[in-house]
């Protein structure tokens, strides 16, 4: 028995199983013989942490991993960037291969820079170029610039021009899968993971093209044309890999979280700044000004938060941040009315928004890294954060580090497949029950920690 797991990046079941179906033959052929469902992502449902959550069975606090980026301890706003070296806890081909199993593993974050492993693997979309040392064992990169001269690892994205977007992020993938494909048929494998980046990357850029209830839709046939034919040829690839899979190898096709329109961003430092929390020396300098750039008075500031999917809000505490001055004892009550102030922000026309709020202990039984005080889901993931400032209103139509059609869903897919195996059964299910399903296909039953079951009905493919 072998399993191969095929992650797509931010893949939403309204579109694989609903609207995009008719053109998807492989995975509707897969969806309506196998087990399939939603995939309740991890909070957050970010890139990174969910494919280590899915990778380890830990949680993103045990993981210490809650987005693209980590706080160095005790700054206001210096970062560092995840890597494979923050993974403290074996990954499903870590443990694999302490059973003498060999994986290939493509792409999975966070896995720059390569460590061993027992196989091969190819570094992740954090991966600065191919100059980097990016494969395990390290000759494996010759073979692959000999083979794929154009491999990428991501695209930027975030920028207007939209038909050079599509033609780099349909290179990327096609070279990435046909990367795969040759692998798969002359490498030794027990174990395959890989993850494409790329159908994050069309979500977040074309997304007002195939989302007619999208503030940003735009009626154009020609751009709704390859926003679906690049899914066309993602279903081709994984078609081809299906038939170099035989009968005793399971198939899971898997994302890490889903996605939606999005309604727009709130500029919450701003909005911080009016409430009397975050104070400024002197005026703010200009339209779009980062916390960087602003002159901030931190010795009568209370808080300040990062942007992106979700808000990450920081306390600024004595003895912990350089200036801090919420004492300890106040912390407490100090969140609970910020907390309470955050349930109260209406949207731009006075709607009641449904906003979630929460500190990471109430999210998670461990807690590790340097986490942001509380956790912030705008109208349910609906808005997107805007950490800069110097806006005419706190309600911006467009994202404010460039152009961003959606914002994360919290629920993915997944698809379990096998061969001449017919199920058809439909099971909603976790993000936390991908690992313990991998290892039970192999008889692995200790779980090491790890939080979740295998998935229910892995064992009609047994």
């Amino acid at each position: 028995m072998r399993v191969a797991v095929i992650g797509l990046d931010c893949a939403a079941p309204e579109l694989i199983f609903h609207k995009l179906k008719d053109y998807l033959p492989n995975l509707s052929m897969m969806t309506e013989a196998g087990i399939s469902g939603k995939l309740r992502s991890c909070d957050p449902p970010i890139t990174v942490p969910a494919w280590m959550v899915m990778s380890t069975g830990r949680s993103p606090g045990e993981l210490g991993l809650y987005g693209f980026r980590s706080r160095v301890p005790n700054s206001y706003n210096d970062i560092k960037i995840p890597t494979s070296q923050d993974i403290k806890f074996d990954t499903v081909w870590d443990i694999l291969g302490k059973r003498n199993k060999r994986s290939i593993i493509i792409a999975v974050p966070p896995s720059y820079p390569p460590k061993p492993v027992p196989g091969l693997l190819v570094t992740d979309f954090l991966t600065p170029d191919t100059n980097k040392e990016f494969t395990y064992p390290p000759g494996l990169k010759n073979d692959i610039l000999r083979d794929f001269p154009d491999y990428k690892f991501d695209v930027k994205f975030r920028k207007p021009e939209k038909k050079q977007i599509l033609d780099e992020i349909y290179r990327m993938t096609d070279t990435r899968f046909r990367m795969a494909e040759k692998m798969l048929k002359e490498k030794q494998w027990d174990f395959f993971f890989m993850v494409e980046i790329g159908i994050d990357r069309i979500h977040h850029s074309f997304w007002r093209y195939i989302d007619e209830e999208s503030h940003l839709y735009e009626n154009d046939p020609e751009m709704k044309e390859k926003f679906i034919s690049y899914f066309k040829m993602v279903d081709s690839h994984i078609g081809k890999m299906l038939e170099q899979f035989d009968e005793d190898t399971v198939v899971l096709i898997v994302s890490d979280h889903g996605a939606k329109a999005m309604k727009g961003a709130f500029a919450f430092n701003q909005w911080l700044i009016k409430e009397g929390y975050l104070k400024l020396n002197g005026n703010i300098p200009k339209q779009g000004a980062s916390l960087d750039e602003l002159d901030i008075d931190w010795s009568h500031s209370k808080a300040w938060a990062w942007g992106g999917y979700y808000a990450r809000v920081f306390l600024n505490i004595k003895g912990r941040e350089p200036e801090g001055i919420i004492d300890v004892r106040d912390v407490k009550k100090e969140l609970e009315i910020l907390k309470e102030k955050i349930k109260s922000i209406k949207g731009p026309n006075g709607e009641e928004w449904k906003t979630r709020v929460f500190e990471p202990e109430e999210a998670y039984p461990v807690v590790n890294g340097d986490r942001s005080d509380l956790f912030v889901y705008l109208d349910d993931l609906s808005w997107r954060t805007a950490g800069t400032v110097g806006y005419d209103t706190d309600y911006l139509l467009e994202n404010d580090t460039g152009p961003d059609d959606a914002v994360h869903d919290y629920d993915g897919i997944y698809i379990m497949y096998r061969k001449n195996k017919k199920i058809g059964k439909v099971i909603d299910s976790t993000i936390f029950r991908i690992a313990p399903t991998i290892l039970e296909f192999y008889r692995v039953r200790k779980m090491y920690g790890m939080q979740g079951k295998p998935l229910e009905g892995f064992d009609y493919f047994e």
